[in-house]
């Protein structure tokens, strides 16, 4: 087991404005999930691809890691096999002490319903449905009903309390993107995926999203997996993790948009020289 999680507060400017209604229990420490000499490969002969090649890689529980790469390095593709979206063809998966590779298809969506939240970079709204009825759709269908105290935590914090009648259409993207993410939190998982959440958003709407996120760390010690090729985002987390040609090359504790940045530009220039042939 790992200690206990210590955040270094950044300068960011934090558009976090909720207040918490219910005491919340912070748990950190330990492996929220975790992969094992994991290989993807797509198509075979010379149309074959190797997407994930041998990667080994441990995600803390109450953290905010956050996931990047050059295109085509991969980053997507380990967080799909990570949330169980994707298959893996050799080692294994696991979201804590739960096995992921080798269940069922009804096993892995059960386990995504109970053990797994999603924020995509489209929202994924349901249109014909309100934000409030975004929001607790996954626990309807799984069968399950809202903790009224932590369902009014989370739309306090995430700001939503006058638009819980409103639909999608009637909501600015960065509103979608809230109901989105209270949509990922309500049902408190283990872990909450996020591809490109800000991609979609302007700087003023990616930020306050990125704050919720990084306080649902804080104040929830919620653990957020976040795919992002944008130095900003990532400097939100509390741990980025850099890969290329499907394998992880490198990391930062406590990151700047800066350091970042210039750890991008390396693994750029490395892909350069090599497409190059200079060693």
């Amino acid at each position: 087991m790992r200690g206990a999680l210590s955040v270094k507060w950044t300068s960011h400017a934090d558009h976090f404005k909720g207040e918490l209604s219910v005491t919340t229990t912070v748990t950190t420490g330990g492996v929220a999930a975790r992969a094992v000499d994991v290989w993807k490969v797509y198509g075979s002969g010379e149309a074959q691809v190797i997407a994930l090649h041998g990667v080994s890689v441990e995600l803390e529980r109450g953290h905010f890691t956050a996931i990047m790469g050059p295109s085509g390095s991969g980053k997507s593709t380990l967080m799909h096999t990570l949330a169980g979206l994707d298959s893996v063809n050799r080692g294994e998966i696991f979201i804590g002490d739960t096995r992921l590779t080798g269940m069922s298809d009804g096993e892995l969506t059960n386990l995504r319903r109970t053990k797994v939240g999603f924020i995509f970079q489209q929202f994924n709204l349901l249109p014909t449905l309100t934000a409030e009825e975004n929001i607790l759709l996954p626990l309807s269908i799984a069968g399950r009903k809202a903790d009224p105290a932590w369902y009014d935590t989370v739309i306090k914090t995430v700001g939503l309390a006058d638009r819980l009648g409103h639909r999608p259409s009637q909501l600015s993207g960065g509103q979608q993107q809230r109901v989105a993410c209270a949509r990922a939190l309500v049902s408190r998982p283990e872990v909450i995926f996020a591809d490109e959440p800000t991609g979609n958003l302007d700087s003023r709407s990616g930020a306050e999203v990125l704050s919720f996120l990084r306080n649902s760390v804080r104040e929830f010690g919620q653990t957020i997996v976040m795919v992002t090729h944008d130095p900003n985002a990532a400097s939100y987390a509390d741990r980025v993790i850099f890969l290329a040609d499907g394998q992880i090359v490198d990391e930062l504790r406590e990151p700047t948009a800066e350091a970042v940045l210039d750890k991008l530009k390396g693994l750029d220039n490395a892909a350069g020289r090599l497409a190059g042939g200079v060693a």
